[in-house]
């Protein structure tokens, strides 16, 4: 490691040397100096190489001589001492100063700045401060802008859609039926949250959202209504004809395709249900104000109601000041719920019986991928090395002593009931003890209100991760990565780690090794996967990465 010594930036000292110089008397030394061997001694070789200040000043000044007589000239010698004093002062002052505060030319909307070089160091609960500077948000609305919105009987008809799955899903085609209604120039019909298969709910759009401000911040983008139009009388038929239903869009569909194959359709009948509607357009093969348009919904549109945030922002306050003064939290997304374990096909540690059992879910639920289950063993064994398995407690809890954080850490886990209960939990809860839920936050009676619509609970988790110094996922999925992409539309100050499994996997399947060794490759690999700025590429995710469409340079 390369030792800075600032003393080698001062030069060199003015030193007396034990030679006597055999030559003449230099030049620069004044008339007046008796030019005796003393007076030749005082003077070494290194001080003939001096500059002419430093020599004229030398003379100027006999205090820094060896000379005894120099008592005629001790007002001299004082204004000379207290000239030299009040030098060292302001160039102590002024390298302090320039070294913790050093200058750089910046621009700013073209013109050139003095800005302050800001210094950094390694942090646990942030991201470099030169990454929150440079990019910005920009999908949100254009207050006072011209609406291009036609008028009402321009519409070309009205889209119905179901928004199927958990809270994020139903989200993503939220803002997917906007932007197609936009592509289309659709009237929208307020989305039906479908309730779901496994999470058994019946929330209905506005149980979870606020409705008012949803149409009124896109009313110069898209028309929405609140209901089927009265003209249209037989409402079940919507959902049960075929007549009135596009049913063949393709995943990640473009543009193009709804204008070609959905909009004569509409046109004709005036109103279409299209589903299923699950990731049915595309990111790269839609106009970039399209997917702008998309992050202005899920970023700006879609609030959640009023009591909501406020619980979530109630929670989000207990976890800041767990220790009696303000602490920052991480907030854990750990998707290790029995659903996630069996439909991941991996193989995890566990007893005989615990396996014996997994597997005879897995036949229940997945037939078709278990088959007789003998294919299953080197295929748990690929997705592994992959990095394509939920990260255990156990493995969770190593991966974050490794990168630094202390035992003392304050941790919200956002997740269903964990596979194993307490006996899986526990390695993590030993190592990393300040590990909370909602429901240890926050007493029965604040939460009773939100148990009738599981997507409230959900949503809690959301805001409350959402909000947190330090986001962690341990798995794939829409709850993550719309945490992730929020966090960096919010700036990118704020850390999402998205651990390297693959690499967890290849240094636990290694018996030698080390602790430092693993150290050291744990934080290299994770320096760059906090969340930090990343150009957009093909087939890009862009609930993860808004970064090209929906953000400009600063």
């Amino acid at each position: 490691m390369v030792e800075l010594r600032h003393s080698s930036s001062i030069g060199p000292r003015a030193t007396s040397s034990p030679m006597k110089r055999d030559g003449d008397s230099s030049p620069l030394i004044p008339e007046n100096y008796p030019d005796d061997d003393e007076d030749r001694d005082r003077h070494s070789s290194k001080d003939r190489d001096r500059p002419f200040s430093w020599y004229s000043f030398h003379s100027w000044c006999p205090f820094f001589g060896d000379d005894s007589r120099v008592s005629p000239y001790n007002s001299r010698i004082s204004l000379c001492l207290l000239v030299v004093l009040v030098l060292a002062g302001l160039i102590s002052a002024f390298s302090i100063v320039n070294h913790w505060n050093a200058p750089y030319l910046c621009k700013k909307d073209g013109i050139v700045l003095h800005c302050p070089l800001v210094k950094e160091g390694p942090s646990l609960w942030e991201n470099p401060y030169s990454t929150t500077t440079s990019w910005k948000p920009c999908a949100e609305r254009r207050d006072g802008g011209i609406s291009d919105l036609r008028t009402e009987n321009k519409t070309n008809g009205y889209i119905f859609i179901h928004a199927e799955g958990g809270l994020n899903q139903q989200r993503i085609a939220i803002c997917n039926a906007v932007a197609v209604a936009k592509i289309m120039n659709a009237t929208l019909i307020l989305p039906v949250l479908k309730q779901d298969q496994i999470w058994k709910d019946q929330t209905k759009f506005e149980d979870i959202f606020d409705v008012d401000h949803f149409i009124d911040y896109l009313k110069h983008d898209v028309r929405i209504v609140r209901d089927i139009p009265d003209w249209f009388t037989d409402k079940s038929e919507l959902f049960t004809s075929i007549r009135r239903t596009v049913k063949n869009i393709p995943k990640y569909a473009p543009a193009q395709f709804y204008i070609d194959n959905v909009l004569p359709r509409i046109k004709e009948k005036k109103i279409m249900a299209l589903k299923p509607f699950v990731d049915r357009l595309g990111y790269d093969n839609v106009p970039q104000e399209i997917n702008r348009l998309r992050c202005r919904v899920n970023y700006h549109a879609l609030k959640f109601l009023p009591e909501i945030e406020q619980m979530a922002d109630s929670l989000a306050s207990r976890m800041r000041n767990r220790t009696g003064s303000s602490n920052p939290y991480m907030a854990l997304h750990l998707r290790f719920e029995k659903g996630m374990v069996g439909l991941s096909f991996c193989d995890f540690v566990g007893t005989r019986e615990e396996k014996a059992k997994m597997a005879e879910y897995r036949k229940k639920e997945w037939p078709r991928r278990y088959k007789n289950g003998s294919h299953l063993w080197q295929l748990a064994l690929q997705k592994r090395k992959e990095g394509r398995c939920p990260l255990e407690p156990a493995e969770v809890a190593v991966l974050l002593r490794a990168m630094g954080y202390p035992k003392e850490t304050q941790i919200y886990v956002a997740s269903g009931q964990v596979y194993g209960g307490h006996n899986r939990m526990a390695p993590l809860r030993n190592m990393f003890p300040n590990l909370v839920t909602k429901e240890e936050l926050a007493t029965k009676e604040e939460l009773a209100g939100f148990r009738k619509h599981v997507t409230s609970l959900a949503a809690l988790d959301f805001l409350v991760c959402l909000k947190s110094d330090v986001f962690v996922m341990t798995h794939g999925g829409n709850f993550a990565k719309l945490i992730i992409g929020a966090r960096r539309y919010m700036g990118h100050s704020q850390k999402s780690i998205k651990p390297d499994k693959g690499l967890m996997s290849k240094s636990f399947g290694d018996p030698y090794m080390g602790w430092a060794n693993f150290v050291e490759d744990v934080v290299v690999t994770h320096q760059t996967r906090t969340g930090l700025p990343e150009e957009t590429f093909p087939n890009y995710d862009l609930w993860e990465n808004p970064l090209t469409p929906c953000m400009c340079k600063a």
